[in-house]
């Protein structure tokens, strides 16, 4: 019974900060799918793709709008490579392809293309073994080249220092970008490895390749400043519609060590630790959307989540702020204000009240998919009740398609369809890779930044409409979206259905 009363206290609460904050018409709704924790490890095909589809089903109910996958991990491919091996995380054995032979990446494309998702290809660049790694493959590049690599804590990492490591990282992600049709390409945290108390070899190739550089901090911060650089005009030279988005740590800097912006925290730091200057990076822009973890709790001794997405809303807004939340821990948390209830409310109220965030990614997909504390039914219910765009990226592409041609309703024997005809445009970038369709009844007045009138979001140019009492009639509103999601001005129908 308390249980039952938790649940829905919890959903009141939802409901009154729904009703309180407007429902944004466009929003980046992430969800990371990892495969370095071997959640797929021993599956066969036809297993991992079922595994995959529900989740996808789950998080697509949810109206999550961007598919966050890795797909390399440990300088190894979840896909098919000519560069890399195989993952272990398929099939056990790094180098050994899953039998039957499929590509994962390839068909993880397809299926969120076709629920009008977005597939962003995760890569961890620096990492190239982890703790648990025993045997590298024949072809892995720590075999091929172990001279440009650093054993660090049982991990082996790409010396940032080497100007052929960083090359060889762009090749790697070249080849993703011109073989797969992706949405982004994006790193996570792992950048210089996480510290351990021991030395981090790199004196030698500080000494020779410094680069006048005095200090190593300095340098290290300079070499990943180089990756991100290079990395960016990689991925926009091959497809410039491909977005390029970071996740990093959620700590930029302590402000009590001083010297560059820091938040009221005390904790590991990407500026001094990572050497990650990810400030920079967004205002040179380098990012194309940034998506700091700030996994912690409300009211966290060390790392409070309330000041910190405050902080990263006040400098960090030059390019799409996206919240990485733990949904494990959001709802795991009690709320500081109402003990009853936990985190989840008032982690959405900041978000969608601070200026400068575009919407949150979720850490991790399994646990939305198992509804976790509740999580993907407040989703479903009150958070992200309808659909959303994703946030708008000028700086890429602002022009807008061509309104949709033909629009018509059609009778069949199982209902009534809405059809159209996609505008023309023999641009790649203007093309239409999405449409939106807008129902508003008699008497409302047609408002397309509205987003409770949104019915779908779709790929197809065909939408069964829902059935209603035959003699109401709505006015349907079609969008044609391309692939920076820039949308077109409406074509109307009217229809009583």
């Amino acid at each position: 019974m308390k249980r039952i009363l938790i649940f829905l206290l919890t959903l009141c609460v939802s409901a009154v900060m729904l009703a309180s904050v407007p429902m944004p018409k466009r929003e980046f709704r992430g969800a990371w799918i990892q495969m370095i924790n071997g959640q797929f490890q021993g599956m066969n095909r036809d297993q991992m793709q079922a595994n995959l589809t529900h989740q996808l089903d789950v998080l697509q109910r949810c109206h999550v709008n961007t598919i966050i996958f890795q797909v390399r991990g440990e300088a190894d491919a979840m896909y098919q490579s000519s560069l890399e091996p195989w993952t272990r995380f398929l099939s056990g054995q790094q180098g050994v392809a899953p039998q039957p032979l499929w590509d994962p990446l390839a068909w993880m494309v397809n299926e969120c293309h076709r629920r009008g998702m977005e597939l962003h290809a995760w890569i961890n660049p620096y990492r190239a073994k982890t703790k648990t790694t025993k045997e590298l493959a024949a072809n892995h590049p720590a075999r091929i080249h172990p001279e440009r690599f650093i054993s660090y804590d049982n991990q082996l990492i790409f010396n940032p220092g080497l100007k052929e490591n960083r090359d060889y990282i762009c090749t790697v992600v070249k080849d993703i970008v011109s073989r797969y049709d992706i949405d982004g390409l994006h790193i996570d945290d792992y950048f210089y490895p996480y510290p351990n108390g021991t030395r981090f070899d790199d004196e030698a190739t500080f000494h020779q390749y410094g680069n006048g550089f005095t200090d190593l901090g300095d340098w290290r911060r300079f070499n990943v400043n180089l990756l991100i650089e290079q990395l960016y005009k990689t991925i926009h030279d091959t497809k410039p519609w491909v977005k390029f988005g970071v996740s990093p740590f959620g700590i930029y800097h302590n402000a009590k060590n001083g010297g560059v912006p820091g938040s009221d925290t005390n904790g590991l730091q990407n500026y001094d630790d990572l050497y990650a200057d990810v400030l920079y990076w967004i205002n040179r822009g380098w990012v194309d959307y940034n998506v700091p973890q700030i996994y912690w709790e409300i009211g966290h001794k060390a790392a409070d989540y309330d000041k910190l997405i405050r902080w990263w809303s006040k400098y960090a807004s030059g390019r799409p702020l996206v919240i990485g939340q733990d949904v494990e821990r959001t709802v795991r948390a009690a709320d500081l204000q109402n003990p009853a209830q936990n985190q989840m409310p008032a982690k959405f109220q900041l978000q969608r009240t601070l200026p400068g965030v575009s919407g949150s990614c979720l850490w991790y997909s399994a646990a939305v998919v198992r509804n976790e504390g509740n999580y993907a039914g407040a989703l479903e219910q009150y958070y992200h009740r309808y659909p959303a765009l994703q946030p708008l990226m000028p700086w890429i592409d602002k022009k807008a398609p061509g309104k949709v041609r033909h629009l018509s309703v059609r009778k069949a024997p199982d209902g009534n369809y809405l059809f159209w005809e996609a505008p023309k445009e023999k641009n790649e970038m203007g093309k239409a890779r999405n449409y939106v369709v807008y129902c508003f009844a008699r008497g409302e007045k047609v408002n397309t930044e509205d987003a409770s009138h949104i019915l779908a979001i779709t790929p197809h140019n065909i939408l069964k409409l829902p059935v209603a009492d035959g003699k109401t009639r709505y006015t349907y509103v079609v969008t044609a979206l391309n692939r920076l999601q820039n949308e077109s001005k409406g074509k109307k129908k009217k229809y009583k259905n």
